[in-house]
Formats: C-alpha cells, sequence, structure tokens
C-alpha cells in the first residue's frame, strides 16, 4: 500500500509546474506512420498519477484522447497471461531484442517472438486472448483495457483502419510466425484484432488509472476491481522493465527505474509498484520511438519522488 508519507510527496508534487518546464522541450518529430497521428499537435502534453487510494491529479491536457498504440501491449499480454496462463510464456519469450519494435525477425531456435512489447509478441497475445473469433477476442480485450482503466473505453475507427490499411510489417510478421508454426490463427485476423486494441481512446488520465492497477498488484485502485491476479502483474511489470521502452529500455531501466511502456501516439504509461500509476501525453517521439517529453517527466518525478525501484532511498 502506499505510505502516508508517499502519498503527501505525490499529493504536494508541482505536475503543472513540471508540465510548464517540459514545453519548454522541443525535441523530437511526431510519428507520420498514418494519417491521423502525423496530424497531432506537437505542443501538447499531458500528465496524470493516481495514487493506491484513487485519488488522481493532472495537469492540463491530460484528458485530451489519443489513441493508445503499443501502450496497449502489456495490458494485453496481462489479459492473456490471465486467460492462458504458464502456456503464454511457452510461446512469447521475455528477453529485450535490442532491435526496432516492428524488426521482422523471430527467436532463430524457437520460432517464438522475443517479447511481448514489440509487435510480433503483441500480434501473437492478442490471438491468445480467450475468443471463438477476431470479434469475440477483441471485445475481451476492450472489456479487460476498460476494466484496467475504469470505465467504458472505445475505438477510434479512422486509426483502425489506418492501422489495418497500412499494417505491411505487422502481416510480414504474421505470416512468419505462421511459417514457423507459432501463430494459429490467420494472418489477418490477428492483425485485425491487433490493429483495434491499437486504436483503442484513451488519455493521460486514463493511462495513469492503467498503470495504477499495476502498480497496485492488478487491483484498480480507483473501481476497487481485482482485474488480473497479482502473479501476472509481476510477469507484465518485469517484462516492461526489460523491455517496454523498444531498444532504449536498458538506458531507461537505468535512468529512470520504472516498469514503463511507451506508444507512437505519444502516450507513455508508467507504474511504480506499491507508489503510484503515471500517464503522459505528448507526440513528439525521440530516436527510439518515444515521447521525448513523456520521457523527461518520468526522469523528473523518480528522482524527485524516489521512485526507481532500485533506488535506495
Amino acid at each position: 500500500m502506499t505510505t502516508e508519507a508517499d502519498a503527501e510527496s505525490a499529493h504536494s508534487y508541482d505536475l503543472e509546474r513540471l508540465r510548464r518546464d517540459m514545453l519548454h522541450e522541443t525535441a523530437g518529430e511526431v510519428d507520420d506512420s498514418i494519417p491521423e497521428l502525423a496530424a497531432s499537435d506537437p505542443g501538447v502534453c499531458g500528465i496524470a498519477i493516481v495514487d493506491g487510494e484513487g485519488d488522481t491529479r493532472a495537469t492540463a491536457d491530460a484528458r485530451l484522447k489519443f489513441s493508445i498504440q503499443s501502450a496497449v501491449k502489456p495490458f494485453v499480454y496481462a489479459l492473456a497471461l490471465r486467460d492462458g496462463g504458464e502456456s503464454v510464456l511457452d510461446k512469447v519469450g521475455t528477453e529485450p531484442t535490442g532491435e526496432a519494435f516492428d524488426a521482422v525477425r523471430l527467436e532463430s531456435d524457437t520460432g517464438r517472438p522475443p517479447n511481448p512489447m514489440v509487435n510480433a509478441g503483441a500480434l501473437l497475445t492478442a490471438s491468445l486472448v480467450d475468443g471463438s473469433s477476431p470479434d469475440e477476442r477483441f471485445d475481451r480485450i476492450l472489456r479487460g483495457i476498460s476494466a484496467f482503466a475504469g470505465r467504458e473505453l472505445r475505438i477510434d475507427r479512422a486509426v483502425s483502419e489506418s492501422e489495418q490499411l497500412l499494417g505491411d510489417r505487422n502481416r510480414a510478421l504474421g505470416y512468419l510466425m505462421r511459417s514457423a508454426g507459432t501463430l494459429s490463427v490467420s494472418v489477418d485476423d490477428a492483425v485485425s484484432v491487433y490493429a483495434r486494441a491499437c486504436s483503442i481512446v484513451v488519455s493521460a488520465e486514463v493511462l495513469a488509472v492503467m498503470g495504477a492497477t499495476l502498480a497496485f498488484g492488478g487491483r484498480n485502485p480507483v473501481t476497487g476491481v481485482q482485474v488480473v491476479p497479482a502473479k501476472v502483474v509481476t510477469t507484465v511489470l518485469s517484462v516492461m522493465a526489460t523491455c517496454g521502452m523498444y531498444d532504449g529500455s536498458g538506458r531507461w531501466l537505468r535512468r529512470v527505474g520504472l516498469p514503463a511502456k511507451s506508444g507512437v501516439s505519444g502516450g507513455l504509461v508508467a507504474a511504480a509498484p506499491r507508489r503510484l500509476g503515471l500517464g503522459v501525453y505528448s507526440p513528439p517521439l525521440d530516436e527510439e520511438g518515444n515521447s521525448a517529453r513523456g520521457a523527461l517527466v518520468c526522469e523528473h518525478l523518480s528522482d524527485d519522488l524516489g521512485l526507481h525501484v532500485f533506488g535506495s532511498a
């Protein structure tokens, strides 16, 4: 549980000052892989934190809506683990890659995706959520993500259509996994479910609640609902810590020390175990594909609030 001192330090922290400081940072480029992302405002920066009592603190821009993109991956992984148990660990690896998130490559000796935080792994984990059809699997994913968020979520249909239309690398990964015998559903089915998952509409405030649900052992601190078992969360946070920030994950863990996941829309979700959940939205991305301002926000909060999981304070 959050200690009284932890809660007080988070409650008294000046998030708006941090946001104002971040607006002076102009590094990074907005992703243009689909038209909806290319149209994003580079001047936006929203920050939100949620503690163990469900108390939310948020800045301006924290309720702006955007598609979750790859920040959905740890939550889809959690839902697959909830449904499939240990068998999921046999089908998807847990090792960082040091390569791009959409690299067309599998483990050479097993034919598995290297981890669930890259596209190959997310395509596969989405296919492992229970359901007899793509629609049933996605409906279960949407209900699960909504439970993490503590509110009913929806998809952005324009984003979903663009993701499916322009998802050639994801199809290549799907066919590679089919040829290796790893993916049991059709490539079109896998891409359809994953594209829709990436198009779920969230905000920095929503991501903070989702991060807090992971931070507090799978229990949503706003609704009190146990979304996934604590054992599942342990696995998810471990993989987020080592693989969640693409090929910058090692530097991230050393510098920030928080399990986190970013998305190309500029969203970033992080979990400080037993302390708080954090959500940031700022579209310009750094060279690793992570929100440039979002990474700085997390670094400042980790230092100022002593959130580093390996910190001695």
